[in-house]
This record gives structure tokens, sequence and C-alpha cells, in this order.
């Protein structure tokens, strides 16, 4: 009896650890949930022209997530929020996404508070994006290398400010 008594603490003990590990390395994953507001004096656009204003907001649920992209654009037009809502799975798989630059992409984690996107055309990669959070979690820098639709080098320095 003194033994299964033993055993029963010991497993206790071990679940809320592993528990508590958990939600302290998901809490830490999560720091990007939330909305950020791109600091146009910080970033970069080529080419250009640079939006207007844009807004991001990052939502969780488990393992899927969401990004709503907001704002105005370099001409005034607002941005759709509904053609730029994208789910979000950090698998590294390709999946459908339907624009004129790629057709798919794969989110895959690249280190502590970074992760990295890879946008595919006809199974070709046309663009290459790091995501990472500062130390602090209140800066996000999205650099993004590759080519557009038209043929022309991209090279984005995006940098938000958690709101």
């Amino acid at each position: 009896m003194k033994s299964f008594k033993v055993w029963r603490v010991w497993t206790i003990t071990v679940v809320l650890a592993l528990g508590l590990a958990t939600a302290r390395a998901s809490a830490q994953g999560e720091l990007r949930v939330g909305t950020w507001e791109l600091n146009l004096a910080k970033s970069t656009f080529s080419p250009g022209p640079p939006p207007q204003r844009q807004t991001v907001i990052f939502r969780a649920a488990g393992p899927q997530w969401t990004a709503l992209l907001q704002g105005v654009e370099a001409s005034g037009r607002p941005i759709n929020p509904d053609l730029n809502n994208l789910a979000i799975t950090f698998d590294g798989r390709d999946h459908p996404t339907a624009t004129v630059d790629y057709d798919t992409t794969a989110w895959k984690p690249s280190g502590q508070n970074k992760y990295e996107v890879i946008r595919k055309k006809a199974g070709k990669i046309v663009l290459i994006s790091t995501n990472e959070l500062s130390n602090d979690g209140k800066t996000m820098t999205i650099t993004t290398k590759g080519v557009n639709a038209n043929g022309q080098s991209v090279h984005n320095v995006r940098v938000y400010d958690k709101q």
C-alpha cells in the first residue's frame, strides 16, 4: 500500500511538472497572439511603395492559428480582411494558399520565437519569410525575400509593434 501511495504522489508530481512546462512553453510560443501595428519608419519595402497602414492580428486555437491582415494599401485602397485571413498550421507542410504570387504556404518553427514561411508557385519556392520576435515580445520582424508574380525581386523587412 505504501508503494502505491509513493507511486501515486510521484505520478501526480511528474504530471504537474509536465503540465507546467507545457503551459510555459505554450505561453512562450503564443507571444505573437494579439494585435501588431506596422512601424513604417523602421520597415523597408523593395519593391515599394509601402502600405499607408497595416495591422496584423494573430489568433490561436490549439495548433491552428489565423492571421488577419488589415490596413490601407499605398494606393489608398483598404486591404480586404476576408482575402487576407490565413489559416496557419506549424507543421512544415505545404498548404493551399491561392494568391497571385504563390499557391502554397508552409510554416515551420526555426528557433525560439522564430518561424519560417515558405511560399511556392507551381511547386517552386518563390518567397521565404522569417518571422522573429524580440526577446521582450514587443517587436516582431518579418523579413521576406524572393520574387513576386511580376518577376521582381522582393526584399521586405516589416517591423511591427505589439499593441
